[in-house]
């Protein structure tokens, strides 16, 4: 089964195959149609190894956020549960977008004290349990999200300026704000782990294309702990949960870290700014992988050789008992031709050990 053979990947025990799996952007999944002719969706025609289980909704999702923006939004702008303003970009793409800040600005605590923040505690979770189940009556592995967990929704809140001068000066308000957002993903991280999603994975983008947005000292002042509640209360509600992290760019200086807090799978480790080989020879016995072949570069710009080539590569780096997820770094945006996207899937069906 699939999910069997995926959990042994990720947990380093010996695979039977290679897996693939990859988000299209709008205009690739429409090119998906066109090609296969079908109304399959694109993970059941490229047989995924998981699937996402969805969000709950929360019990407060018509929160009234429109008095906290002093300005007039631009036509088809969306406000998302958090508050967080998003600007329309380009229709093609999936997540270009120009965000507001409702809590930026010359603010008291009291201002964030009485913010609306989504409940977690009291949302509808009925969806998510039931495609759990579903999901695993498939034979498939089930993944839950929390993309908003400590650091990222906290900065798409304050603004990024204003929570780093926060923090820089122990502003009591960074706390307060750090927490609340850790507190939230600590409650759907201990629902999740309770109804038996098998992946919880997490996005915290804390990494640029060369170094970190801020130093390691600072990071692990401010982000781990809150990282680590999050991996504690997910685990002892379910200790076999797999807790797979996500952060763009660089962020090699904090992997012994993220495996000191229980993290099982990094994610995507970006070929643009990580050697893939170099990560694999020093932390591949302590953690596994989720990734590997770049969207800024192999996927968009490379020729359907050049996609099978890295795809083998890094299969052939990670080794029969497995450790690597290997897929795109990222969602597939317009860009990317959709014979790379099938070589992508070929390579993935094709290999076995040693395989050039």
């Amino acid at each position: 089964m699939h999910k069997r053979n995926l959990l042994n990947l990720l947990k380093r025990q010996g695979i039977e195959r290679a897996e693939c799996y990859f988000t299209l952007c709008p205009s690739l999944e429409k090119q998906y149609r066109l090609s296969s002719g079908g109304d399959a969706a694109y993970e059941d025609f490229f047989d995924f190894p998981m699937r996402m289980v969805g969000e709950p909704v929360p019990a407060d999702l018509n929160a009234d956020f429109t008095p906290y923006y002093n300005t007039l939004l631009a036509a088809g702008t969306r406000i998302d549960r958090w508050g967080v303003a998003h600007c329309p970009g380009s229709a093609q793409a999936m997540h270009m977008t120009q965000m507001l800040h409702p809590l930026e600005g010359n603010i008291s605590l009291a201002t964030l004290e009485a913010y609306p923040y989504p409940d977690f505690s009291n949302a509808d979770y009925a969806t998510v349990e039931h495609n759990i189940k579903m999901t695993a009556s498939r034979g498939l592995a089930s993944i839950a999200k929390i993309s908003d967990m400590v650091w990222e929704i906290a900065w798409y809140l304050r603004g990024m300026e204003d929570l780093m001068m926060d923090m820089a000066v122990d502003d009591e308000k960074a706390a307060y704000l750090l927490d609340k957002v850790t507190g939230a993903a600590c409650i759907r991280a201990e629902k999740y782990a309770s109804m038996g999603v098998d992946i919880l994975h997490t996005g915290d983008d804390v990494g640029m294309q060369q170094k970190m947005m801020f130093s390691v000292d600072f990071w692990r002042k401010w982000i781990r702990p809150r990282m680590a509640k999050v991996i504690r209360t997910a685990k002892a509600a379910k200790p076999d949960i797999l807790f797979s992290y996500h952060s763009c760019g660089f962020v090699t200086p904090i992997i012994d870290d993220l495996i000191e807090i229980g993290v099982d799978v990094l994610n995507p480790v970006q070929p643009e700014c990580m050697s893939f080989e170099d990560i694999h020879r020093q932390y591949g016995n302590k953690i596994s992988f989720w990734g590997t072949i770049g969207t800024q570069t192999t996927m968009p710009f490379g020729t359907p050789k050049d996609v099978r080539r890295e795809v083998l590569r890094n299969l052939n780096i990670a080794g029969e008992k497995g450790g690597l997820l290997c897929t795109p770094t990222h969602l597939l945006e317009p860009e990317v031709p959709y014979e790379n996207i099938l070589a992508y899937v070929k390579a993935c069906n094709d290999w076995k050990i040693n395989i050039v």
